[in-house]
């Protein structure tokens, strides 16, 4: 089992015999979204960081921050560091609704390219064994490096999941990929990966220059593909807005440095109080 595996078995663990650590964390992360829409993505990072941190003995996490390695080839947000074997790893983390999910933003722009030549004017490609060719060739190699850990929230029915994509199943199953030509809400072409039984899995959008973030990279669907997700938390587990959050927000946002140190002396005793219930 490689370190990720590991910490993802750990954490998995941790959350099932702990549920509520983690529905008071993954409420506290989406309240942020009364805020506003995308506030919530980068503070879950640090939110996962300090969980991580706090609750999980064997390991230390540091937030990279974004500023500091956007211009290195891979954009992960948290180093984690296992305290035994003193082994690190990077994970990137995804806070994204039920539905379309960006696996890798493929910024060098090669895997669209890659598919392309590949299929030398075909529509469809059929095979597991030449399929497999394209998705080991050095165009999908940020692939084997992909650490993400998805926080996935449905809004409307209240509820939240940690669903991991599992590359092995996709890799094992995958029969067929289809170039999908525009369409509704899709001003560009994609290639559509699917299994034996026409179910979707994943795709790889265009991702030319003229593409936005929305339109390029490699994607899956948390709806549409769930037989290729693991969920951590055991399935969809409901979470509330904490307004009580937001509040303390706004006061911490116009008082001094004095006035947080000491709201973090009383936030870390309710932390040890949790530790002593879980």
């Amino acid at each position: 089992m490689d370190d990720y595996k590991e910490f993802l078995h750990r954490l998995k663990t941790l959350i099932s015999k702990n549920p509520n650590l983690v529905k008071i964390t993954l409420s506290n992360i989406f309240t942020m979204r009364l805020i506003g829409n995308k506030t919530h993505g980068d503070l879950a990072e640090i939110a996962l960081t300090e969980f991580i941190n706090q609750y999980m003995y064997d390991y230390k996490a540091e937030h990279i921050g974004k500023s500091k390695y956007r211009s290195k080839e891979f954009e992960e947000d948290i180093k984690i560091i296992n305290e035994i074997s003193k082994q690190s790893f990077l994970v990137s983390i995804k806070a994204y609704g039920h539905g379309p999910l960006q696996l890798s933003t493929d910024k060098n722009f090669k895997m669209f390219p890659a598919l392309q030549k590949f299929m030398a004017g075909k529509e469809v490609l059929i095979g597991n064994d030449k399929i497999l060719k394209i998705l080991e060739s050095e165009n999908f190699a940020v692939l084997k490096n992909l650490n993400i850990l998805p926080l996935v929230y449905d809004e409307v029915g209240k509820r939240c999941n940690i669903m991991v994509f599992d590359f092995d199943k996709m890799k094992n199953e995958v029969e067929k990929i289809k170039l999908e030509g525009e369409g509704k809400n899709r001003k560009y072409p994609v290639f559509k990966f699917y299994n034996r039984r026409d179910e979707y899995i994943c795709e790889v959008r265009y991702g030319g220059k003229d593409a936005n973030a929305l339109q390029r990279g490699f994607w899956t669907h948390t709806k549409n593909a769930e037989g290729y997700f693991e969920s951590l938390t055991g399935g969809w587990i409901e979470y509330s807005d904490n307004e009580v959050l937001v509040r303390l927000f706004r006061y911490a946002l116009v008082t001094s440095g004095e006035g947080h140190k000491k709201a973090i002396k009383v936030l870390a005793k309710d932390i040890e109080k949790l530790k002593k219930l879980s």
